[in-house]
């Protein structure tokens, strides 16, 4: 009995053009979200489905999780930069130094991004979204691999990766130090009960694994908010909310 990932949600002061930027650069299909924002769907059942839902809050830290995006050679990269950068994205500091190989960048509301360097072998084979890193204890690594019945694909000091069966993009947690809390966070997990799975037993189980709830609170229709052993907010969908969206997750 596993949840299924159906989608990275962003808040975003404007989502349409938030949503936009994604499809732009990751060349996929954009919808509108029955329960509210838009939907960049994915071309592959390895691929990650994005959601971005208004907010009235100010991004005031940088974001605990962050995209990186591969490249096939340097050529590549320096594509993958200027097409971002044509579609809004800018250079951001974030202290990595003059030595580093990859490019970070932020997109139009800020949300940090990677353009890796060919040649990592860590990204190998996982598609053009590489990996969602994410900063996390070992902890929370073990959490979302029973979470999501996806395997520990990288274990070693402090430092964990899952990823699904069916390969695609992997999700990393770097370990200590953690950064801040910044309040709530503008990047989450949307996750759903399997089919034939309660979505109060979800809860159950969510939270014998390490989940807590957020004061019962609800993320718009549909949506109940947890957080996982770290204090990352994450959303459980009822199943009447992921058949709104067409009733289809990222696979197993």
């Amino acid at each position: 009995m596993t949840s299924h990932l159906f989608a990275i949600s962003f808040d975003a002061a404007q989502p349409v053009r938030l949503g936009r930027f994604w499809s732009g650069l990751l060349g996929r299909d954009m919808v509108e979200d029955p329960q509210d924002g838009v939907l960049v769907l994915p071309r592959a059942d390895t691929d990650l489905r994005l959601r971005f839902v208004p907010t009235e809050q100010p991004k005031v830290v940088q974001n605990r999780m962050h995209f990186d995006l591969t490249s096939s050679s340097l050529e590549d990269q320096r594509q993958t930069v200027a097409r971002a950068l044509e579609l809004g994205a800018r250079h951001t500091d974030i202290g990595q130094g003059p030595e580093i190989d990859h490019v970070v960048l932020a997109d139009p509301e800020g949300n940090e991004f990677d353009v890796i360097e060919p040649g990592n072998n860590f990204l190998a084979g996982c598609g053009f979204v590489g990996a969602l890193a994410c900063d996390g204890s070992q902890a929370v690594g073990y959490f979302w691999s029973q979470a999501l019945g996806w395997p520990l694909v990288w274990d070693q000091g402090e430092e964990t990766a899952i990823q699904s069966p069916n390969g695609g993009t992997k999700i990393s947690w770097g370990g200590p130090p953690l950064m801040p809390n910044g309040g709530r966070d503008r990047v989450r997990f949307d996750i759903a009960p399997a089919a034939d799975v309660d979505q109060h037993a979800e809860v159950d189980r969510l939270l014998s694994l390490g989940a807590t709830r957020i004061d019962s609170a609800q993320d718009g229709v549909g949506r109940l908010v947890l957080a996982d052993p770290d204090g990352q907010e994450f959303s459980l969908l009822t199943r009447g909310a992921w058949l709104d969206n067409g009733g289809t997750c990222r696979s197993e």
